[in-house]
């Protein structure tokens, strides 16, 4: 992946085959704490969510940077989770796939594609919803909606960045986020 300076990117990665990355409650919480050690040295989480099969990161990439640094990082994060788990399962191999996906949210030529940052956010919380994992976005520890909301104070994601770039304020995301659950709810009918 080739990461461009002062720029933010939508990563995300699925386990082999759709099969499961995280089996207990432990698994999210280490993956989340592998997330603070090896990719905040080189960018600001903006917002992410763990599934039981993938994940899905927002990250700011600063201006001091160098791509090469944080695709090692994230093959880091990666590796260093995959081993656990393995060691943990009693398995051996690849979890994730092999390539890790990334899309940049922000085009420098386009003033409007600043916006879509707080689409691709409720994209990326409103995960659970869909998988019927929960039926409010309140209900999914393992994202930072409840932090964006002000639901909980977490310290991964750095909110003020988030409000600032995406040019929404956090009671526009709540109602935002509302609106686009009972539009999912709608669509599930």
């Amino acid at each position: 992946m080739k990461f461009e300076t002062h720029s933010v990117y939508h990563i995300y990665n699925r386990g082999n085959n759709s099969q499961k990355i995280f089996f207990t409650e432990a698994n999210y919480l280490f993956f989340l704490d592998k997330i603070r050690k090896e990719l905040i040295p080189h960018g600001d989480i903006l917002c992410y969510c763990l599934m039981p099969n993938h994940f899905h990161l927002m990250i700011l990439t600063p201006e001091d940077f160098k791509s090469y640094d944080l695709n090692n990082a994230i093959g880091i994060l990666l590796r260093s989770y995959t081993r656990a788990i393995n060691l943990q399962e009693g398995r051996s191999g690849s979890l994730f796939q092999q390539k890790t996906k990334a899309k940049e949210l922000i085009d420098k030529n386009n003033n409007n594609a600043v916006n879509y940052l707080a689409t691709c956010a409720h994209y990326i919380h409103l995960n659970p919803v869909r998988a019927g994992l929960a039926e409010h976005l309140n209900q999914w520890r393992f994202s930072s909606y409840l932090d964006l909301a002000g639901l909980r104070n977490g310290t991964l994601c750095n909110k003020e960045l988030f409000f600032m770039l995406s040019g929404i304020r956090k009671d526009e995301f709540i109602k935002e986020s509302e609106a686009m659950l009972d539009f999912k709810r709608m669509s599930f009918k």
